[in-house]
């Protein structure tokens, strides 16, 4: 492995946060150079494969190390040609100069952070959509037929697999509940700020005065865990009560007449699954399973989270699915994201997909700066 330019204090930067920063970078590189310390000579442990394994996955982390010193360098350099007698020299070392601050503005505000940023444990995830009408009554349902069309068309965009599992439509128009599948890269990771009461106001079509009414749906949003996506014993048969009924409402003879419904309660938390969308018992077994395997894992990436960073009160507010997170508002043809204070108005857009991938990047950028934040008051 080459030898990298030997470590240094970082000399004074435009701000103390970006000294805090060049810090935590440095203290990143020195561990590096530990684990390589630590190598045996025929590199055959399974303690080396380990070491390996991680050297590689920080060797972004080197570079940056590298092209800031050698960068940091060479503008030293240029600065006393700033002075120069040479009024051609002036010019080229003040030209220089301009573009060796540059890179290392990019290094220092762009590539470093990402880079320190811990990478997500959840990346790989599918997404299990649960959407629920709240207060508003058939108005919510109709809204949530909105947002459901929303997040299917989002989908298309972002080019995942969808699957509507179940949906119960409401007598007066629209859906009361539905649950949703969404495969792939990425889906979770994106669609988990979601999670939230979504608040719309408009003027419901049945109403004859044009006053605006205010509804409510509840998105939840969990890590898709079919029986193949880990070897995680998230639960154990003994306390899954599964029981077999007669599926109710419209579905046609065969499944009124079979007990093809499924109902399973997971008795330590009180999690209950219910199934009847598809035709055989099997198949809604296995989808309720599916269900409850997610719900299972999201409390787990929950406390988990929590664990990690309870002094965080940002925390709270983004995992509390009971706090109002969005507002639609149609007769202004703005969408507002309270976590963040941001508003667009392009309506629209946001319903059609497109837009509400402003908001995802915006919801993740924030939640990045919030991490870097709690790392460098940390270090």
């Amino acid at each position: 492995m080459p030898e990298s330019p030997p470590s240094r204090t970082p000399p004074p930067a435009a701000d103390s946060e970006n000294v805090r920063l060049i810090r935590i970078l440095e203290k990143r590189v020195e561990d590096r150079k530990r684990l390589t310390s630590e190598l045996s000579e025929d590199l055959s442990s399974p303690s080396d494969i380990v070491r390996l394994k991680q050297l590689k996955e920080t060797e972004p982390l080197q570079t940056a190390w590298d092209q800031w010193v050698n960068t940091r360098q060479l503008l030293e350099e240029t600065d006393a040609l700033l002075n120069d007698p040479d009024e051609t020299m002036r010019a080229l070392a003040n030209e220089e100069h301009k573009q060796l601050s540059a890179s290392l503005s990019s290094l220092v505000e762009t590539t470093i952070p990402s880079l320190l940023i811990p990478s997500s444990t959840t990346a790989n995830l599918s997404a299990m959509l649960e959407l629920k009408s709240g207060v508003g009554g058939s108005e919510s349902s109709l809204f949530l037929s909105d947002l459901l069309r929303m997040y299917l068309r989002l989908a298309n965009v972002r080019r995942w697999q969808t699957t509507v599992v179940s949906q119960n439509e409401n007598e007066g128009g629209g859906i009361k509940d539905a649950i949703v599948e969404v495969k792939g890269e990425g889906a979770y990771d994106a669609l988990r700020w979601e999670s939230g009461v979504h608040r719309v106001q408009r003027v419901p079509a049945t109403e004859a005065s044009g006053r605006v009414h205010t509804s409510t749906v509840a998105v939840i949003v969990l890590p898709l865990m079919e029986e193949s996506d880990t070897t995680e014993e998230l639960f154990s048969m003994d306390d899954v009560k599964v029981e077999v009924m007669r599926a109710r409402g419209a579905g046609g003879q065969h499944v009124n007449r079979t007990e093809s419904a499924v109902r399973l309660t997971h008795i330590p938390t009180g999690i209950t699954v219910s199934m009847q969308d598809e035709r055989s018992q099997h198949q809604n077994r296995r989808r309720a399973f599916t269900v409850l395997r997610s719900r299972l894992m999201d409390i787990k990436l929950t406390r988990e989270i929590a664990e990690r960073r309870a002094t965080r009160q940002s925390l709270v507010r983004t995992a509390d699915r009971s706090e109002k997170i969005r507002t639609y508002n149609f007769a202004q043809e703005r969408v507002t994201d309270h976590r963040i204070g941001l508003t667009l108005k392009n309506l629209s857009s946001v319903l059609e997909g497109d837009g509400l991938q402003d908001f995802i990047y915006e919801i993740k950028k924030d939640h990045d700066e919030s991490v870097l934040e709690d790392m460098l008051s940390t270090e």
